[in-house]
């Protein structure tokens, strides 16, 4: 079985996220060591809460090193919602920088009319990266399930594997770049479709693995 190693940082509830993977015939294991994220097959960093605290909690337990790294070593990475938002320089929501591993800024909605902040229940994707690993087997706009007030904006747009439209604003709602991919919304509470993404992210890890 492919071990999936779930960063641990005090930034939400993980055990949800870990079901699915099981679900999906993986091992995921919880942890903050940098010698077990080193050894693991794969990285998902999950995460629901402040950019500043989020950041702020991964160096002091020493864990930028060990996501840089693993990303470096080609493992396939997956990040949920926060989890996509630290890999970027920086946030409107903060101060701190981020992990700086995506060129590119996390942004605040705009206030507008008929749309609520945070963008929080059900949203349909639009595919920009048809064939992601990711997508495979999925409807072609997929319903997930979002909570968040911030999206993030890369500087490079070919990064950008789907997007969504809230209001008149359209932003990204995953990214994908070789081994690295992180989406906005929760795959875990996402039903069906949620569940086919974990999926499809543990049989990237298993072929993978078997290269």
């Amino acid at each position: 079985m492919s071990v999936i190693a779930v960063v641990d940082y005090d930034m939400g509830n993980l055990h949800s996220v870990c079901k699915g993977l099981e679900k999906a015939g993986a091992t995921p294991k919880i942890t903050d060591s940098p010698a077990e994220i080193e050894r693991a097959d794969a990285v998902l960093l999950p995460g629901v809460g402040a950019f500043d605290y989020a950041v702020q909690q991964l160096r002091a337990r020493h864990l930028e090193k060990p996501i840089e790294n693993a990303i470096a070593s080609g493992k396939p990475f997956l990040g949920i919602c926060l989890g996509l938002q630290i890999l970027f320089d920086s946030s409107e929501e903060g101060t701190e920088p981020g992990l700086g591993i995506i060129p590119g800024q996390v942004r605040r909605f705009q206030h507008e009319p008929g749309i609520t902040i945070p963008h929080m229940g059900w949203n349909q994707l639009e595919l920009t990266q048809p064939n992601c690993p990711l997508w495979q087997q999925l409807p072609q706009n997929p319903w997930v399930y979002f909570v968040h007030s911030f999206y993030v904006s890369p500087t490079d747009p070919s990064i950008n594997a789907a997007q969504i439209t809230h209001g008149t604003q359209t932003v990204t709602a995953a990214i994908a770049k070789d081994n690295v991919m992180a989406v906005q919304f929760h795959p875990e509470k996402s039903s069906t479709a949620g569940l086919q993404i974990l999926s499809n992210f543990v049989s990237q890890v298993r072929a993978q693995v078997l290269v």
